[in-house]
Parts: C-alpha cells; structure tokens; sequence
C-alpha cells in the first residue's frame, strides 16, 4: 500500500461513508451534479418563466400560462451541478507544533500540521466520492503547491501524495498568501482553510473577505494545540519560534498567562466575528479531539 494512503485511515473513511457535503450557496461547476446553479437549465426545479424567443424549443413552452395570458412563455429550471472545493492547507513553521494532548495516530501525538493533512485528505475523499471536484493548496510564506479542482478519481490519489510528501517549512505570512489564493481559484467554488491562522487579525479579516468578494462559500477550521488554548505551563521555560529559529525567550509562564490567554481569546473572537460577518462557517480544531469527531460534529450540524 502507498504510504500516502496511510492519510485516510479506516475510522476516517468509515465516518465519511456516512456522510455528505452540500453547498449552501450557487455553485460553477463542469458537470452535472447535488448543488444548486446561478445558471439557468433543464433538470427538475423549476426557476421561472421567461418569455418565448425565436428559436427556443417549443417544448419548454408552458401552455398553461399561454391559456391565461395568451402569450408564450418559456419554462427555466435551475441547474444542478458538481462543487468545486479546494483545500488550503498551512503548512508552515507553527504547524510543526505538537501538544502533548495532542490527537494519538497509530500511538503517537501528531502535530497540527500532521492532523491538518489527516482533515484535508478526509474532505477530499468525502468531495470525490460525491463525484465532486477538489483541489489542493499549500502554502507558508507564499504558496508553494496548487492543484486545480478535478472531479476525477485519480485527484484523490494526487492530493494525498502531495500532502504526504509535504513538510511544515518557513514563516506564515496567512493573510497575504490567501488574498493570492483568493484570486487564484475560479469563482464561486467552496473554499476549505486549514490553519492555525497566525497573522495579524484585521489583515485576516479582510483577506477572509476577498474570498466572499470572489463568490465563494467559505469554511475555516482553525486548528490550534491545547497547550495554545490553555497556556498550562509553570516552569521557568525557553519558548522557541518554530518559524524563525533565532527567536528565543526564557520566560515565567506563570507572569505571562493571563495577558497570553486575554490576547489569544481576542483573536479568536475576532476571527469569529469576521466569518460571522461573511456567513462563513468558523469551526474552532482542539488538535486533542479526534479529526473523526471534528468532521462528523461539523457535518451533521450542516
């Protein structure tokens, strides 16, 4: 077996089988397929009526209406189609953080980018088993792979060998790098972000509505540590930069708390507040809980 396989472990794929992902606003897609269309087609719900043109079949013509108004109007259905997702994926330095409750895999703690890559390859497993399309980004400081949504078999086998082979790497510079990400992708598909979104958060915010700008519908996991969450620690510590090695501090945890715990509430508040505003759904990741858990609690409360 592939060793990229090992992303998409049988707990995982026993919780997706049971699953679905529906969009909640119009979808572009290139075939047939669940969600709803801002164009106008022929399958089985009726949108509205226009009136007949030179050229049109007469058998959309609605002869009830024509019985009444006589005059001829066209019947419009809306057009089903496939969703285009695309996973954005951290992968930079701060990822590479690995709690100590963190989630066990095979006996060991993963670190958030590890549980990153376990959520993006179940959303993409889930997308191409609905026969929809999906796509991969990775990024840190810019980004540093794009695989444009495909709808076929053979993307799923791609999107996880590229995560498998990918590494947490340089700093994060989220805010940029997803405005970039924003103008690269086709409008209107649905957009998956993974991260611990360490940046500023106004610049977050405004890079979260450039996505809304383009049409997409938007879901954000912010993946943080427990340790991230809680601050636990009291020893007198070195804390590192996973991000930039030359940064250091020997501090007393204990002095820091609880202005750490004031600063991280805010910004979490305010990453909420900024999907909230974009009717985004915001789900908040404790990397302590199982990605089986996390998935089937956001997906049955779709």
């Amino acid at each position: 077996m592939p060793d990229y396989l090992t992303l998409l472990p049988p707990e995982i794929t026993a919780t997706i089988t049971r699953q679905e992902f529906l969009a909640h606003g119009k979808m572009d897609g290139g075939i047939n397929g669940r969600h709803s269309s801002p164009k106008k087609g022929f399958s089985v719900e009726f949108a509205e009526h226009r009136q007949y043109a030179r050229g049109d079949d007469l058998r959309n013509l609605d002869w009830r209406v024509y019985a009444k108004a006589d005059r001829y109007y066209i019947k419009q259905y809306i057009e089903e189609t496939n969703l285009r997702g695309t996973l954005v994926v951290d992968a930079s330095g701060s990822m590479a953080y690995r709690g100590t409750h963190a989630t066990s895999v095979e006996g060991s703690p993963v670190s958030k980018f590890e549980y990153a890559r376990y959520l993006a390859a179940a959303l993409a497993f889930l997308l191409i088993r609905q026969q929809d399309a999906a796509g991969l980004v990775t990024f840190d400081s810019e980004v540093r792979k794009y695989l444009r949504a495909a709808a076929k078999p053979s993307q799923l086998h791609q999107i996880l060998q590229e995560l498998h082979e990918t590494a947490p790497g340089r700093d994060t510079e989220a805010a940029k790098v997803l405005h970039d990400v924003a103008e690269r992708i086709p409008p209107r598909g649905t957009v998956f972000i993974i991260s611990d979104l360490f940046d500023d958060g106004d610049a977050l915010a405004e890079a979260l509505h450039h996505f809304h700008y383009r049409k997409h519908e938007l879901v954000v996991f912010h993946l943080m540590a427990e340790e991230e969450f809680t601050f636990p620690f009291t020893k007198f510590s070195d804390f590192r930069d996973l991000e930039i090695a030359a940064n250091r501090l020997r501090i007393d945890p204990t002095a820091l708390r609880a202005s750490y715990l004031e600063n991280i509430r805010a910004f979490v508040r305010k990453i909420e507040a900024a999907c909230g505003h974009l009717n985004a759904d915001y789900v908040p990741v404790n990397t302590s809980v199982p990605v089986t858990e996390v998935l089937a609690g956001y997906l049955a409360g779709r």
